[in-house]
């Protein structure tokens, strides 16, 4: 259990310091940056569907009988994320219409962003639950959606009138809600075990919608065959390492099992002699 907790808060405190991505803002050029951000928000994209599709929904069928349910629990985390985002915007195109000034604004996407993290802190604990190596695997994911979105906030929050330190801290604050939902699931998981395992496949659900939904149509914000060409090899490179990730983990987890076959086969063997 100490690992589990190493490896969860660990991870979620280096998702954390990624808040601190903002700084590449002025610290780079306005071209150089869009440049970096288009191929790691391409990036992003086949590393969350090669993470839902190699590891966690396979982890979630090792782990859950009824594949109805896994169905249901995937799709439960599309509609949730869906509703969340539908609430989000109203409420942000209600704060625009009645409130001229750009303050709140800034201060909706740090709530937004701060449930966001949660989520992200919920999700890397439940993979480290699992096991390191779905754990690793969901870290990777979560890091590489994560660099764009915090690089993003960052300029929200400078064009909502906060002062770059300001910004940067209010930034930090927020990510930190990602160890927040890593400690809570981690305590409920000792309480309850069995329910971190429907944790997986309804953050799935959650990775699909954001790939699917918010990601891949600002790719579609690119027309050129060039440009196109390196959105579909950095996907391809985000899906093929989750797939080598996958296969680790499952050539561990099949290392892992023999073991344990072993381990009853020689304690059959040892009470079979015993007896005679």
């Amino acid at each position: 259990m100490g690992n589990i907790w190493l490896g969860a808060v660990g991870s979620t405190l280096l998702v954390s310091l990624l808040s601190f991505s903002g700084l590449l803002l002025l610290a780079m050029k306005a071209k150089m940056l869009k440049k970096l951000v288009f191929i790691l928000v391409s990036f992003a994209v086949g590393a969350l569907f090669g993470n839902t599709f190699f590891m966690l929904i396979p982890e979630s069928f090792e782990q859950i009988a009824n594949p109805q349910l896994i169905g249901l629990l995937v799709i439960s985390g599309l509609i949730i994320m869906f509703s969340l985002e539908k609430f989000i915007h109203w409420h942000h195109c209600h704060n625009v219409s009645h409130n001229h000034e750009t303050a709140p604004l800034g201060y909706i996407s740090l709530v937004t962003d701060s449930l966001h993290n949660f989520t992200d802190g919920v999700l890397i604990a439940a993979a480290w639950l699992a096991s390191p190596g779905v754990g690793i695997a969901t870290t990777l994911a979560v890091i590489v959606h994560e660099i764009p979105q915090e690089i993003s906030d960052f300029g929200v929050l400078l064009h909502a009138g906060f002062s770059k330190k300001k910004a940067l801290f209010l930034n930090f604050v927020a990510a930190c809600a990602a160890i927040l939902g890593a400690v809570f699931t981690i305590l409920l998981g000792n309480l309850t075990e069995n329910l971190v395992v429907y944790i997986l496949p309804f953050a799935a659900g959650g990775f699909i919608y954001l790939a699917g939904s918010d990601l891949i149509p600002e790719l579609h914000r690119e027309s050129s065959v060039r440009k196109s060409i390196i959105q579909f090899v950095a996907i391809l490179t985000g899906l093929l390492l989750m797939f080598f990730i996958s296969l680790n983990h499952s050539h561990q987890h099949g290392e892992s099992h023999g073991h344990e076959t072993e381990q009853v086969d020689h304690d059959h063997s040892h009470d079979h002699t015993h007896d005679h």
